[in-house]
């Protein structure tokens, strides 16, 4: 299958928003650095801590939490728009643990401006997400998963390891050969 391989000059810029509380930022950029693929990635702040002081700590404390959070997220805003308008993919990551409604914000933002969108995510948590799903590209489980897609969507290489592994078989041979519903 040769013929399914194709190459392009253009450096893709992937903005990877949602959870920081695992390591699947780096699964996927040493994925693609793996695969030597031309992507840049960016983020949001990923320091809890200062994503949540950054404002206070420039501008100065606030006596309440709302304006507290409120000059921090204005601040995060900077970045988050900027990478957010000028990436070419988002990946969007959901864990199970804590509620990330700033991933979902950015999800909807990214929609909103036509982006083409990847949500990772466990299956268990499908149903909260079925409206973010539903603006997504693709709906992955991992992150070795946004790494393959990224490689077939750049270079057209589909994994060697199919994931439904001996169970899978071709479209041809469930379906049949040609369009038998046109």
């Amino acid at each position: 299958h040769s013929g399914r391989r194709f190459s392009t000059q253009t450096q893709w810029k992937v903005y990877l928003s949602g959870e920081i509380h695992s390591d699947w930022r780096e699964v996927i950029t040493e994925g693609a650095a793996k695969a030597n693929l031309p992507v840049s990635f960016t983020s949001p702040n990923t320091s809890h801590a200062d994503s949540d002081d950054c404002g206070a700590q420039i501008l100065g404390m606030e006596s309440t939490r709302p304006n507290w959070d409120s000059l921090g997220a204005r601040m995060n805003s900077i970045r988050t728009s900027k990478h957010l308008a000028s990436a070419d993919i988002v990946v969007v990551r959901f864990g199970e643990k804590y509620r990330q409604w700033n991933a979902a914000f950015e999800a909807g933002f990214a929609a909103a401006l036509g982006k083409s969108i990847i949500t990772v995510h466990p299956p268990g948590i499908s149903h909260m997400l079925k409206e973010v799903n539903a603006s997504a590209h693709c709906v992955c489980e991992d992150p070795e998963q946004v790494v393959q897609i990224l490689e077939y969507t750049i270079n057209g290489k589909l994994p060697e390891v199919k994931r439904d592994g001996e169970e899978w078989k071709e479209s041809e041979a469930i379906w049949g050969k040609g369009n038998k519903n046109p």
